[in-house]
C-alpha cells in the first residue's frame, strides 16, 4: 500500500490529521478563488433562524452544483427574495466548510440574471395546459371516502411509499394497498410513471376495483421534481379515470402533476391520510350514529305506545265516545235548523222588494211590446191592397187570372176581370188604345194619407 502514500525526502510517510488536511485544501482553494462570481439556478433556498441563507446553485442543465451560504448581513443588502429556480450571479470566495468537509461558496453578493431556465418553462407549460382546461377545478372529482384499494404509484426505493403504508396501515388497514412501481427521478422517469399509471387503469378495466391513485415522491430541488413537471405525466394524470391524489415533495413544492390532479395533497405521508379515513375516527362515528338512531327508535316507539293506549282508552268506553259523538251532531243539527231559518227570513224579507222589481220590470216589457205591435200593425195596414181599390183603382186580370198591367198583354175581344173594392166586374174589351208617351211614374198605390 506504500505505493500511493507520499513521502519525504528522508523517506518517512506524512501522515495528515483530517483537520490539517481540510484546512489546508481550504487555503489553497482560498488562495486560488480568492474573489470569484458563479451563475447557477437557485434550488433550495432556506433562511435559518439567525438570518443566515444557505441555498445550492444548479447549473442550467443540471449536471452539477456547489452549495452556497451567505450570511445575515450580506442577505439583507440582497434587493429581491431569492426563489426556487431564479437564475442569479453569485459573488464570493471560494472555501471548505470544515465540519463535513464539503465545497461551498461564501456568498458576498447575490444578483439576477434571469428567471431560471427550468422555471421558465415551468411557467409556460403550466399556461398552455391551463389554457386547454386541464386544471379545470370543474373537471375535479371527490375523492371516496370508504376506499377498499387504493394504488400507490411511486418508487419501490422512495421514502414517500414507507411514509404511505405506516400512514395506511396506522389509519386504516383493512385498506388494500397496490404499487404500481416507476422511477420517480431522471430521464426515464416521466415514461415509466406514465407505464405505471397506465398499468393501474389496465387492472382496473380488467376487474380489479381500484378506487383512487396516490402518485408521490418525497422532497427535492426542482430538477429533482421535474419529472412530475413533464408534460407527458401531466396529460396521463389529466385522463386517468380513477380518482387521483398528487403528493410531490414538501408542502411548498408545487408540480404540474398536482395541479392535474383530482386532490393535492402537501406531502406523500398527508395523501394517505386523505385517502384513507382514521379507522378509530369512523368508529366512534358509527358508535355516535348507532346511539342516535337508537333514541330515534326509542322515541318513535314511545309516541306509538302513547297513541297506542290512548285508542285503548277511547275503545274501553264505546258508550261514552257514542255520546259526545251525539253531542256533537245534535249541535251540528241544531246550527244547521238555525242557518236555514235565518236563510229563510233573509229570503222573505227580500221577496217584496224582489217582486216589486219583477212587476215594474214586467210593465215596462209589456208597454215596449205594445209599442212595437202599433207601430207593426200600422207599416201592415199602409201596405193592405184593399186600401188602394179604396180610392179608386181597380185590379185587371185576362181570363186565365194573370194581371194585366200594360194594354199591350190586352187585345180586342177578349174578356178582362176587375177586382174593385167591393166586387168584380166582367169586361169585354172592343178597342186597344196604346199611349205612346212616356208613362208618368205615379210612385207607389198607396198615397201619403195611408202611411
Amino acid at each position: 500500500m506504500s505505493g500511493w502514500m507520499p513521502e519525504r525526502a528522508s523517506g518517512q510517510v506524512r501522515v495528515w490529521g483530517v483537520a490539517a488536511l481540510v484546512q489546508a485544501v481550504g487555503d489553497t482553494l482560498a488562495a486560488r478563488f480568492s474573489s470569484c462570481v458563479v451563475k447557477g439556478e437557485i434550488s433550495g433556498f432556506t433562511r435559518a433562524a439567525s438570518g443566515h441563507g444557505y441555498f445550492t446553485l444548479k447549473d442550467e442543465h443540471g449536471n452539477a452544483s456547489l452549495r452556497c451560504a451567505i450570511f445575515r448581513r450580506a442577505l439583507s443588502q440582497v434587493d429581491f427574495t431569492p426563489a426556487e429556480g431564479m437564475l442569479v450571479e453569485a459573488r464570493g470566495n471560494l472555501a471548505v466548510y470544515e465540519a463535513r468537509g464539503e465545497l461551498q461558496l461564501v456568498v458576498e453578493g447575490l444578483q439576477r440574471a434571469g428567471a431560471g431556465a427550468l422555471y421558465e418553462q415551468f411557467l409556460r407549460l403550466k399556461a398552455r395546459l391551463e389554457a386547454e382546461g386541464l386544471f379545470d377545478a370543474s373537471r375535479k372529482r371527490a375523492i371516496p371516502r370508504f376506499p377498499s384499494r387504493v394504488a400507490v404509484v411511486t418508487s419501490t426505493a422512495a421514502a414517500a411509499l414507507r411514509d404511505v403504508l405506516t400512514a395506511m396501515r396506522r389509519r386504516s388497514p383493512h385498506v388494500e394497498v397496490v404499487l404500481s412501481p416507476c422511477a420517480v427521478q431522471g430521464s426515464e422517469a416521466p415514461a415509466q410513471i406514465v407505464q405505471a399509471l397506465a398499468n393501474v387503469v389496465l387492472a382496473h378495466r380488467a376487474g380489479t376495483q381500484i378506487d383512487a391513485v396516490i402518485v408521490c415522491r418525497g422532497g427535492g430541488s426542482l430538477e429533482d421534481l421535474w419529472s412530475f413537471n413533464d408534460e407527458r405525466v401531466v396529460r396521463a394524470i389529466a385522463a386517468c379515470p380513477i380518482p387521483v391524489i398528487c403528493g410531490v415533495g414538501h408542502e411548498t413544492d408545487f408540480t404540474l402533476a398536482e395541479f392535474a390532479a383530482d386532490l393535492r395533497a402537501p406531502t406523500p405521508t398527508a395523501a394517505a391520510e386523505l385517502v384513507a379515513q382514521d379507522q378509530d375516527t369512523s368508529w366512534v362515528q358509527l358508535d355516535a350514529l348507532a346511539r342516535h338512531m337508537a333514541h330515534r327508535v326509542h322515541q318513535r316507539l314511545d309516541g306509538l305506545a302513547q297513541r297506542l293506549d290512548q285508542a285503548a282508552v277511547r275503545m274501553a268506553r264505546p258508550a261514552q265516545l257514542l255520546s259526545r259523538q251525539g253531542q256533537t251532531l245534535s249541535l251540528l243539527e241544531h246550527r244547521m235548523l238555525s242557518a236555514c231559518q235565518a236563510r229563510t227570513r233573509r229570503a222573505r224579507q227580500q221577496l217584496p222588494h224582489v217582486q216589486d222589481r219583477m212587476m215594474r220590470a214586467v210593465s215596462v216589457q209589456q208597454s215596449r211590446q205594445a209599442q212595437a205591435l202599433q207601430a207593426w200593425d200600422a207599416r201592415l195596414s199602409a201596405l193592405n191592397p184593399h186600401r188602394v181599390l179604396e180610392r179608386g183603382f181597380a185590379w185587371l186580370t185576362d181570363e186565365a187570372g194573370h194581371p194585366v198591367t200594360r194594354a199591350s198583354q190586352a187585345h180586342a175581344g177578349g174578356k178582362v176581370t176587375g177586382v174593385l173594392a167591393d166586387g168584380l166586374l166582367r169586361m169585354n174589351i172592343t178597342e186597344i188604345t196604346l199611349d205612346t208617351a212616356p208613362t208618368p211614374d205615379l210612385g207607389p198605390l198607396s198615397d201619403a194619407s195611408d202611411r
